[in-house]
């Protein structure tokens, strides 16, 4: 076998899994640019229930995703994305069904109940091998990100022809199709892995939340979240305070998105050919701070607004295209699972809290309330940003060895001795260890008895 390209296994892994994210994801992203539009005219709607019913979504996701992906070590990946995609229909019927907005709220935390990313991310590392996946995860990312556009796009349309009955039921119907990819188009692994990037160890996930590098980056997408939640709280009534028709605002959108996308790409190349990694990604931060602040004074006007979110589209998809890049690279060897599960808990709790206080906000001083407490979050995590480390270029790699040969300090020693391992984490009771190396790593300096895995 070719171990420089995938196989024919792992390229069908990876186009389902994406193609199942993409579903997903779909669904949810619809209701970003409406659900504040049509929550307001539900029985006993105040703004403060409806942001709770566009970030309550994030509070079921953040609760359970990692005790989700630990269940999955136990009963097998596709049983609980299943029960989880089959959660998400409940709360999307229960939600469409509902004639109050207490029912919007129910049917929102039912569909955060379905808490399966960890458990995806878990399944690609069962199917994938080491060498390919950064590049996984990079054609996951894609198409969360294609369906982040797409969707700001087909909501405003969709719920003009069916209301937000009609995009509640459509985005369960996008779930029960990923059930169907789920059973008949992903393969099953053979043997499910136990490594570290498909577990959340008590002892990893420690490690984790005390590295002050990857907590900034944990803090990032919460801000990031957080603020992406509350000002859709504000802006979708901006657009129809200044005479745009809801069947119209994806109009706005799809520019935005097309000029976020080709604003963002120059910026990403510039950081990974140039080194400026840390320079581009504070820029990004200082693009949502200061779409923040220009909206505060300028933001209930529609052709300052076009320009403020364009501006705020720009440097969100250049955040979000980084901060996951930036964990991979940050984790210390053999927790990159563990990291993401954390990342995607702070993900989802950030969601949360941007709908809860962000409608809290609007509710009591409006519009320029929420984009001011957008722009102090923003502006905190600048400073906390600004003592990021950029790591160096590197590469994880799996090493085995034969039981009861070696033990956990020996092999420390002896790995961590080698001219280019930055770090190792050694998994005794699997005989596995994890490691991460520079370009100066030579395969064959290892010791006897001690080699890489596949």
């Amino acid at each position: 076998m070719n171990h420089q390209s995938m196989s024919a296994t792992e390229r069908r892994a990876v186009v389902s899994l994406a193609s199942l994210y993409a579903f997903r994801m779909l669904g949810l992203f619809m209701l970003l640019p409406v659900l504040s539009l049509y929550a307001a005219e539900y029985e006993f709607s105040t703004p403060v229930l409806v942001g709770l019913a566009l970030g309550i979504y994030g509070l079921g996701q953040a609760a359970l995703q990692v005790p989700l992906g630990m269940l999955s070590d136990r009963i097998g990946r596709k049983p609980v994305i299943i029960a989880g995609l089959l959660l998400f229909i409940a709360g999307g019927l229960v939600a469409a069904g509902a004639d109050s907005i207490f029912g919007i709220i129910v049917g929102r935390l039912l569909q955060g109940t379905g808490a399966i990313a960890s458990t995806l991310t878990a399944l690609l590392a069962d199917l994938t091998r080491e060498q390919h996946r950064t590049k996984a995860m990079a054609a996951i990312g894609m198409s969360i990100g294609v369906s982040f556009a797409v969707a700001m796009v087909l909501g405003p349309l969709t719920a003009s022809w069916f209301g937000v009955t009609g995009l509640f039921l459509l985005t369960s119907i996008m779930a029960a199709v990923g059930i169907a990819i789920t059973l008949f188009v992903v393969p099953t692994p053979d043997i499910q892995s136990l490594d570290a990037n498909s577990q959340s160890l008590g002892s990893l996930l420690g490690r984790c939340l005390r590295d002050r590098n990857l907590m900034r980056l944990n803090l990032g997408i919460f801000s990031l979240h957080a603020i992406l939640m509350a000002i859709f709280i504000a802006v979708p009534g901006i657009l129809e305070d200044q005479g745009l028709a809801r069947s119209d605002h994806w109009q706005v959108y799809l520019p935005m998105m097309v000029v976020a996308f080709i604003g963002m790409v120059p910026l990403i190349i510039i950081a990974e050919t140039r080194s400026k990694m840390r320079e581009i990604f504070l820029l990004g931060i200082g693009g949502i701070l200061l779409s923040a602040i220009v909206a505060i004074y300028f933001g209930q006007s529609l052709i300052p607004l076009l320009g403020i979110m364009t501006l705020f589209f720009v440097a969100f998809n250049l955040l979000e295209v980084s901060l996951p890049s930036l964990v991979s690279k940050t984790v210390y060897a053999g927790g990159k699972g563990t990291a993401m599960g954390v990342y995607s808990t702070f993900q989802f709790f950030g969601a949360f809290c941007g709908g809860a206080i962000g409608g809290g906000l609007f509710g009591r001083w409006g519009a320029s309330a929420v984009f001011a407490g957008a722009a102090v979050l923003a502006g905190a995590w600048l400073l906390v940003a600004w003592g990021m480390l950029v790591p160096a270029k590197s590469e994880s790699l799996i090493l085995c060895w034969q039981f009861g040969v070696w033990d956990v300090a020996d092999i420390r020693r002896e790995v961590l001795a080698l001219p280019g391992t930055i770090d190792v984490t050694v998994l005794e009771s699997e005989r596995v260890a994890y490691l991460r190396v520079d370009g100066n790593f030579d395969p064959a300096s290892l010791p006897e008895g001690l080699q890489l895995g596949s």
